[in-house]
C-alpha cells in the first residue's frame, strides 16, 4: 500500500471510501435511513470541488484507492492555540490496523507543517469506535461539542495535539 498526494483523477475513488467508510463506521451511530441515502455520486462532486483547496492524501492499493485523509486551517476559530485541523480521515474497513491511517495522518501533519501550521485537532463522533485511534496517537481530548446529522444531534469529541510535529515525528522512528 503506499500513499500519496491526491491528484485530480482520485475524486471517485475517495467518494466511494467515503461513503463505504461512513456506511460501516456508523451503522447503529447514525440513523440507517440517512446512510443509505449517501451518494458517491453526490460525494465525487464534493471532492471535485474540495481536493484542491485541502492538504489531500490518499492510501492505494493495486485494487484502487482504499483510503484518505485532509486537512488544512482550523475552521472554527474556538480552540485558541490550535491553528490546523485533520477535516477527514477515512479508510476501508478491511484496511484497518495495517499502518495506513497513521501514515495518512503523518503525511497531512507533515504538509500542514510545511505550510506553517504548528498544532492539529480534529473533530471525532464519540460513539465512533475509531476515536481510539487518535488517543493512540497521542491526542488529548480538548472538547465536545453537538453537531447534527440528518436531523439527530450526535455529540463529537475534539481531540488536539499543541505540537503536530509529534504525529509524523513518532512515525520518522518506528
Amino acid at each position: 500500500m503506499i500513499v500519496r498526494r491526491a491528484i485530480a483523477g482520485d475524486e471517485r475513488g475517495m467518494a466511494e471510501v467515503h461513503v463505504r467508510s461512513w456506511k460501516t463506521t456508523y451503522r447503529g451511530i447514525v440513523s440507517d435511513e440517512y446512510l443509505e441515502s449517501l451518494n458517491i455520486e453526490e460525494r465525487e462532486e464534493l471532492w471535485k470541488r474540495g481536493i484542491f483547496h485541502t492538504k489531500a492524501f490518499v492510501a492505494e492499493e493495486a485494487r484502487g484507492i482504499v483510503g484518505f485523509a485532509n486537512g488544512g486551517q482550523e475552521r472554527s476559530g474556538s480552540y485558541p492555540g490550535y491553528d490546523g485541523e485533520l477535516y477527514a480521515i477515512y479508510l476501508l474497513k478491511e484496511c484497518q490496523g495495517q499502518g495506513a491511517g497513521r501514515e495518512l495522518v503523518r503525511q497531512v501533519a507533515m504538509a500542514l507543517r510545511e505550510a506553517g501550521y504548528r498544532s492539529l485537532l480534529i473533530r471525532v463522533l464519540r460513539n465512533n469506535p475509531s476515536r481510539h485511534f487518535y488517543e493512540a496517537l497521542g491526542g488529548s481530548r480538548i472538547g465536545a461539542e453537538q453537531i447534527e446529522i440528518a436531523g439527530d444531534l450526535h455529540e463529537e469529541w475534539v481531540y488536539g495535539w499543541p505540537d503536530l510535529n509529534v504525529l509524523y515525528e513518532k512515525g520518522d522512528q518506528e
